[in-house]
């Protein structure tokens, strides 16, 4: 018998690539193992979490899609039957090849801008380590493609975080800077099942002494290792986070206990506002204004001779403000304030007690973590990294999905960010880092996405507002570049487009905007948009009127219940990649940078195909191959040039490669490049090790010693491009009589107000006729890790795993609030909102507070194999695709209101 340890991959959750080994005995994979030859450079030594674990699996799969199929019925809809029929892959690529010749000849963008070639990728950005040449094959198609037909990602997901803290510190996701954090203070944030290997990290913190505190509905899998455990009230958890700001400004010597020199320095602090809320500028130079204390005279915020700035009190001083379309009003005595003197009386009247009446918390609770926040913030401690002296500041706060978007979301990433202002903890050594940068180029390293901008602060690529440039000429079904300015359009940009309104404006085009007609062709990869958008109803409806849709997909299920042609590519073990691992990595940044191998343990079992044939094929079916291999030869979508100064591996213009050749050099590309030029390894070296990366600076983690070296501040507390951008769009909208985004349009504010967001939900009930308080439940989801990010659904290895987790497979209720109403553990319940009942099993629990429920996972299938005879709900299924429950950005909160009552069977 002969045994071989391959290394791979294992990329099915944002967390990844994670390096694995796949034993394999005589040509059949038979184990998976952690890959220790990469103890040393991966952030968990090697280790993998148990998603991995089911990819054996998904190669023999009985459920598996063998070979292409193509529809048979022409009518489409929850009771159409495809009636598949089995065709070659010449016939698949010649439909493809030839519908995508024939729009390319036609024109690709329609009447009203829309492009009508469309494709949706599935979640977490994990289809970037399985769709090979995708990004090369979209780029050469001719004209923009269509992303923003999305799922739930981005909407559904951390999207504020996603948008705010990448405008404020190129931080996509912000993390804790383990294990150098000593205090960190989690909303929501479940990372013990959403965070993969990342979680390893935490553990490290743990056992060298941090305390982690979870503030949550209900107990986590997170919340139960930790060491304590807060029930907060849906909803509420800005309110808490204001509250803890005030306690700090209102009920502390701040001058004492914040990161005062910090404030001056790093942020737009001593930043004088004018009467109408924008910098107040120097009439000559036209730079913002400070008020220098020991002088007691205005200068602009650059002017070396400062001696101190203020941060409190109102003067009266000379100058001028530039408003939203460059208006300008000039002053000659205006009286104006610093930002943190606006800041201090912003949050005046958030007093703990008035939070505990809101959030359901202990005034004195939330006075003792705010105390043990600035305890433990350890201003004025420094570390050394690497030759140069940082604050060392080891108090971190994450936040979670449901908390950090829709409703609150930006209230809740703008105070979290701002209290660690307040205490110096942004971008330093213990407290809160952005573990990677996406809507910002270069996603590898975020001291390159910093440019000097404006004003003191870093540039950025917002979307235009302004008159001449609006609206765009290409419109996008969801509407990033014209509705949501501050995504810009870089990078990940259409990943957290407003999928949402996508879909709605398709269904009810909203007045006075370009109708969205449906693409005429539609990709879906890896991807399950139908189960994994809200209102499955209304996207079912809009999905059935596509003319013509392709999924790429190695099971059937409900999204390919409307397709019209299925095809198969290889599973994660059968086909070959290079994907970069990034220092600045998701939830868990690496030490290293340099590239991950995926490479086949198994001859493919199937008629399916390795994912870049896939594109190179349709590429030259639709008469585009010559600018296929041009994207391929500039690195689209990998980043690595396939010439440099001394090596040349560009493929010829009008040849069509074979994927292994294609790959292999891209891997001498990168891999020279990356040594800068010391070392070349083929695809064939490559796959011995199955990596090849370089030492990455550890200082380039933190965004403070490239802030300073260009003399930059943080746009915090005081949002004024926020205000200005919010008030242009506002005009372009009205000048066009449209006013159905006018509640998201009130978000864009300098300082944001808050409130009790759960509140919203009841109005919206209320104004589609149902009393709010007969639904006396919030209905929520979380995760469990052998499900989450969905790449597993279809395997039953995992539901047997999912089966031991406490909390899977029902509804989980408050104990005693359920015998109140006769229901007992196990019993059959019904769930029900304005909009969906549902059955489930009820889980009692004494870990969740009595107005909550929870449902671990996203269910509720009816077509896709295993998950189908999972009898979870689905919460999306309990809620509308409604304007009123979307924030400025277009995104809502897996949650409801429902009732719940026992099924008498």
């Amino acid at each position: 018998m002969t045994k071989m340890e391959i290394p791979t991959y294992c990329y099915q959750c944002p967390n990844g690539p994670d390096p694995i080994k796949v034993i394999v005995h005589d040509g059949v994979p038979t184990k998976i193992e952690p890959n220790f030859d990469a103890e040393s450079i991966h952030p968990a030594g090697g280790k993998i979490c148990v998603k991995a674990y089911g990819l054996i699996d998904k190669i023999y799969n009985p459920d598996r899609v063998k070979t292409p199929l193509l529809r048979q019925n022409p009518k489409k809809g929850e009771d159409e039957d495809p009636q598949w029929k089995e065709i070659s892959w010449d016939e698949a690529f010649d439909i493809l090849g030839e519908k995508l010749k024939k729009l390319r000849g036609e024109g690709l963008i329609d009447e009203n801008g829309y492009p009508k070639v469309a494709i949706t990728l599935g979640g977490g950005g994990t289809p970037e380590g399985h769709y090979g040449t995708l990004p090369c094959f979209l780029a050469s198609i001719g004209a923009p493609v269509d992303l923003t037909i999305g799922t739930g990602q981005g909407v559904s997901c951390y999207h504020s975080e996603h948008v705010y803290n990448e405008f404020w510190h190129r931080a996509f996701i912000v993390v804790p800077d383990l294990p150098q954090t000593r205090y960190l203070l989690a909303f929501g944030s479940n990372t013990n099942a959403s965070e993969g290997v990342g979680i390893y990290n935490h553990a490290e913190a743990r056992e060298k002494g941090m305390e982690r505190i979870q503030v949550e509905p209900h107990l986590s899998v997170t919340g139960a290792n930790s060491d304590r455990w807060i029930p907060i009230k849906p909803r509420t958890d800005s309110i808490f986070l204001y509250t803890m700001i005030h306690t700090i400004l209102h009920e502390m010597e701040w001058r004492e206990v914040c990161d005062v020199k910090f404030l001056k320095e790093m942020t737009n602090s001593p930043y004088l506002i004018g009467p109408n809320g924008y910098y107040l500028r120097d009439s000559e130079t036209k730079e913002p204004l400070i008020w220098d204390s020991e002088e007691e005279k205005a200068k602009p915020h650059d002017d070396l001779s400062i001696k101190d700035y203020s941060l409190e009190g109102e003067y009266t001083v000379k100058g001028v403000e530039f408003g939203p379309d460059d208006k300008v009003w000039e002053h000659e005595k205006a009286k104006c304030h610093p930002a943190f003197q606006l800041l201090i009386n912003h949050v005046a009247d958030h007093a703990p007690e008035k939070a505990e009446e809101i959030c359901d918390v202990p005034a004195e609770t939330i006075r003792g973590i705010t105390s043990e926040f600035i305890e433990n913030a350890n201003v004025g401690a420094t570390v050394e990294v690497e030759g140069e002296k940082l604050p060392y500041r080891p108090v971190a706060i994450t936040l979670g999905k449901s908390v950090n978007n829709g409703w609150g979301g930006y209230q809740a990433t703008w105070a979290r960010t701002v209290l660690l202002t307040l205490v110096g903890a942004l971008e330093v050594p213990g407290g809160g880092i952005g573990a990677d940068t996406r809507l910002n180029l270069p996603y590898h390293d975020k001291w390159r996405s910093v440019q000097p901008g404006s004003d003191g602060f870093m540039h950025q690529f917002l979307n235009p507002t302004d008159k001449d440039s609006w609206p765009p000429d290409t419109m996008y079904r969801g509407p990033y570049t014209a509705l949501t300015p501050l995504i810009g359009n870089q990078g990940w940009a259409s990943g957290v487009a407003p999928f949402t309104l996508a879909w709605k404006f398709m269904s009810d085009p909203p007045k006075n905007w370009p109708a969205p007609s449906p693409p005429k062709v539609w990709m879906v990869y890896r991807a399950n948009p139908v189960r994994t958008q809200w209102d499955r109803d209304l996207v079912e409806d809009v999905v059935g009127e596509f003319p013509f849709m392709v999924h790429f997909t190695y099971v059937l299920d409900e999204t390919s219940w409307y397709s019209d042609l299925i095809l198969p590519d290889h599973t994660d073990l059968e086909g070959t990649q290079l994907r970069m691992v990034a220092p600045h990595h998701w939830t868990a940044p690496w030490d290293y940078y340099g590239f991950l191998l995926k490479q086949p343990v198994i001859k493919p079992i199937h008629d399916t195909r390795e994912t870049t044939d896939i594109f190179t094929e349709i590429a030259d079916r639709a008469g585009f191959l010559d600018d296929y291999n041009h994207r391929v030869n500039r690195g689209t979508g990998i980043g690595i040039s396939l010439k440099g100064d001394d090596y040349d591996y560009r493929l010829e213009k009008d040849e069509k490669y074979q994927a292994d050749e294609i790959w292999d050099r891209i891997c001498k590309a990168a891999t020279r490049t990356l040594s800068g030029g010391e070392e070349e390894e083929d695809l064939t070296k490559l796959k011995e090790k199955g990596f090849f990366v370089t030492r990455f600076p550890k200082l380039r983690h933190y965004l403070h010693p490239i802030m300073k070296k260009w003399g930059l501040r943080y746009e915090l507390p005081y949002g004024e491009k926020i205000k200005k951008v919010g008030k242009e769009l506002e005009k372009r909208l009205h000048e066009r009589e449209i006013d159905w985004w006018d509640r998201q349009l009130e978000e864009y504010q300098a300082l944001p107000n808050v409130e009790d967001f759960s509140g919203r939900w009841n109005k919206f009930y209320a104004g589609i006729g149902e009393n709010p308080d007969e639904f006396d439940f919030w209905l929520i989801a979380t995760r469990s890790m052998q499900f989450a990010f969905t790449a597993n659904t279809s395997l039953h290895l995992m539901y047997e795993a999912a089966e031991d987790v406490l909390d899977f497979g029902g509804v989980v209720m408050n104990h005693k609030i359920a015998k109140e109403k006769g229901i007992e553990h196990g019993d059959t319940v019904m769930v029900e909102s304005p909009f969906k009942k549902k059955k489930a099993t009820a889980l009692l629990r004494e870990g969740i507070r009595p107005d909550t429920a929870v449902i671990q996972g996203q269910f509720d299938q009816d077509i896709a194999p295993v998950a189908e005879d999972i009898s979870v709900p689905n919460v999306k299924d309990f809620t509308k695709l409604d304007t009123e429950l979307l924030d400025e950005g277009g995104s809502g909160v897996d949650l409801s209101k429902v009732k719940i009552y026992k099924v008498e069977e």
